[in-house]
């Protein structure tokens, strides 16, 4: 989690929090939730940046970057998001090539993350794209008029990730 300079007093809990958090995520896909403990060594194969849940489910971790408007950023979102089968593979193929973000064009993918603060995310359409070895792969969202594509197109105010980083704190 990367972190803002500038302190703030938390609605939620009343304390002075030295930095504003400046990224969130989840550490696996949503559907994982849906699959009972007692099943998930057997049908969920994961590591921290590739999920296939009954091998037919594929996921790859990425980060949805907000512009901040009146401050320094990115705002970003770890999430989730489903590939075909096909992407996923290629995606593993170029896992380790360098150059691999000029030899992988931009793959569709469903969003697999529910975000706290928003209206419903699952499902949102995005598209991957493959960044350079050793950093995921960013999201951009289909340019809908949800709040989330809208924040990652014309960016958000230090104000509005304050009032989320209370919401999260009550959530917590």
């Amino acid at each position: 989690m990367s972190h803002y300079q500038q302190g703030y007093t938390c609605r939620c809990c009343g304390n002075y929090h030295n930095e504003l958090p400046m990224s969130y995520g989840r550490p696996v896909p949503d559907y994982c939730y849906e699959i009972p403990l007692e099943e998930q060594e057997e049908r969920i194969e994961m590591n921290e940046d590739l999920c296939i849940i009954d091998e037919e489910y594929f996921f790859v971790r990425g980060c949805i970057e907000i512009p901040v408007v009146d401050g320094e950023g990115p705002f970003i979102w770890d999430v989730w998001v489903s590939l075909s089968e096909n992407n996923f593979h290629q995606t593993i193929d170029y896992w380790e090539t360098e150059g691999r973000e000029q030899k992988l064009e931009p793959m569709f993918g469903w969003l697999s993350t529910a975000l706290p603060c928003y209206p419903e995310t699952i499902n949102l359409k995005t598209r991957v794209h493959t960044r350079p070895v050793g950093f995921s792969p960013s999201i951009e969202l289909e340019p809908t008029e949800h709040l989330l594509a809208v924040e990652q197109r014309e960016g958000i105010m230090v104000e509005r990730i304050k009032q989320m980083a209370e919401e999260l704190c009550m959530a917590e």
